[in-house]
């Protein structure tokens, strides 16, 4: 018998939690028993519906169709949205995350600069199609996977750091496997050790957004199902270090400027899913406010575009920092110009509107021109109101001297009207408007459910759209 089957095993952890990822998985147990906020409840009702309008809208876009075409078909439960493909949950996993981030439209958790409901949701789907989950335990689950995702992301993710690493890529696998420990009732050292296996499944570095690379929608795909692994294998007994996040060469004081490792404290104070808030427009979030006050001052003024003169948006230090954002063009590619502050500033004062449709021509000249003329600049009073609030301020200076300028202290988020309308539109083109209504009504009964797993099998089509 070789040395590594006869090692002794660490001893069970003691009842004072010494190490972060131990204290961590504590305050995940404890949650268990705590029933979860009414208002916390019905965000994540809504979370689930703009995530199945995103999966349904973009499964037949070209990353969604590559993370479908690796899945092996008829062999496991659960089901990828749109399409009639039967695949191993980690399969399943992997493309409906990158599905629900196709748009460039999913749910925004600002403080950690994350999407996190595009690798907690697509987890907790696939598992709920393995074995039979109430909706209750569903919402706790998921509850506590944005929870983890959003204060990890808030001691980790900066800008700086945000430059050149994914922080989806980063906070994605251990909210994940937050999720996941909590649905499959693990006890504090299961769920310490998928905490600490999945800080070593972290991945993603952000040179996408310089040229629209598709590695953006794959991150998010590893990082589910990243999470997913790291729990099933602590749950099959595999030991992670329990200084993972703080030990020496952890995760925190390995990425972290100070090279400290600060205590997060789960579940202290307003849940982080209510912080999470759902985009207008399918395009970066760090775009989201300037296009939105772009907007605003298009519908209030005639804006002639061979009257303008230049345009400033003023924004968050993050914003401008982000890589893809400060870019004026060419665009190559959609993700390219999705990523732009300067494309959606000008889209929306020559088109007011920011949709699809603004994508399809990535060469129109009036954008193009319009876009060249945009210049970003740091505002030290929004970037000091960030994360809490992402505002942004757009002046549009004319040829007659006159500048004109709309100012937002925060992003406005789409409310639930808009999250509805959408997946109506959504589902109903891909599974028709009967079985999406049906659809509708379940997720709004999840809490009531004693079988999630109905929600997904009602996604599937009859044949390959």
């Amino acid at each position: 018998m070789s040395d590594a089957a006869t090692a002794v095993r660490p001893s069970a952890p003691s009842a004072a939690p010494a190490t972060l990822a131990e204290r961590m998985a504590a305050a995940i147990v404890r949650q268990r028993d705590v029933a979860v906020p009414a208002v916390a409840a019905e965000k994540l009702k809504t979370c689930l519906l703009d995530f199945l309008a995103c999966a349904f809208e973009a499964h037949t876009l070209p990353w969604a169709r590559q993370a479908q075409m690796i899945a092996t078909d008829g062999a496991g439960p659960a089901n990828i949205v749109g399409t009639p493909l039967s695949v191993p949950a980690p399969d399943a996993v992997f493309a409906n995350s990158v599905a629900g981030h196709g748009l460039v439209r999913e749910d925004m958790h600002t403080g950690s600069v994350s999407h996190l409901g595009i690798v907690v949701l697509p987890v907790l789907l696939a598992l709920a199609e393995e074995k039979k989950v109430d909706g209750r335990a569903f919402i706790a689950a998921a509850i506590a996977g944005y929870e983890v995702g959003g204060r990890f992301g808030r001691a980790l993710i900066t800008p700086d750091f945000a430059r050149i690493f994914r922080p989806t890529g980063f906070c994605g696998p251990m909210a994940a496997a937050a999720a996941a420990s909590t649905l499959l009732g693990y006890d504090a050292r299961k769920t310490q050790n998928a905490l600490s296996l999945s800080a070593n499944m972290v991945a993603g570095q952000n040179q996408w957004p310089h040229t629209g690379a598709d590695e953006m929608f794959f991150e998010a795909g590893m990082a589910a199902r990243n999470g997913l692994t790291a729990a099933r294998l602590a749950g099959l007994g595999a030991y992670g270090s329990e200084k993972a996040l703080d030990g020496e060469a952890g995760l925190l004081t390995a990425y972290r400027p100070d090279h400290k490792a600060p205590d997060i404290r789960l579940f202290d104070g307003e849940p982080e899913i209510l912080s999470v808030f759902f985009k207008p427009a399918p395009v970066c979030n760090f775009a989201q406010t300037p296009s939105l006050a772009a907007l605003a001052l298009a519908n209030a003024e005639t804006i002639d575009p061979d009257q303008v003169v230049s345009i400033t948006a003023r924004v968050t230090k993050a914003a401008k920092a982000y890589p893809g954002c400060d870019y004026a063009g060419p665009f190559s590619r959609v993700l390219q110009a999705k990523m732009s502050i300067h494309y959606a500033v000008a889209s929306a004062i020559l088109r007011k509107k920011i949709d699809e449709a603004s994508y399809r021509n990535l060469d129109d000249p009036a954008l193009l021109a319009l876009a060249a003329k945009v210049t970003a600049e740091v505002d030290d009073g929004l970037t000091a109101a960030f994360p809490k609030k992402q505002g942004a301020e757009v002046s549009v200076t004319l040829k007659d001297g006159r500048t004109l300028s709309r100012r937002l202290e925060d992003v406005i988020p789409a409310d639930i009207p808009l999250i509805r309308r959408r997946f109506d539109e959504a589902a109903s083109e891909t599974i028709g408007a009967a079985r999406a209504r049906e659809l509708a009504e379940a997720v709004d009964g999840l809490d009531r459910s004693g079988d999630v797993g109905a929600i997904m099998r009602l996604t599937r089509t009859a044949a390959r759209a």
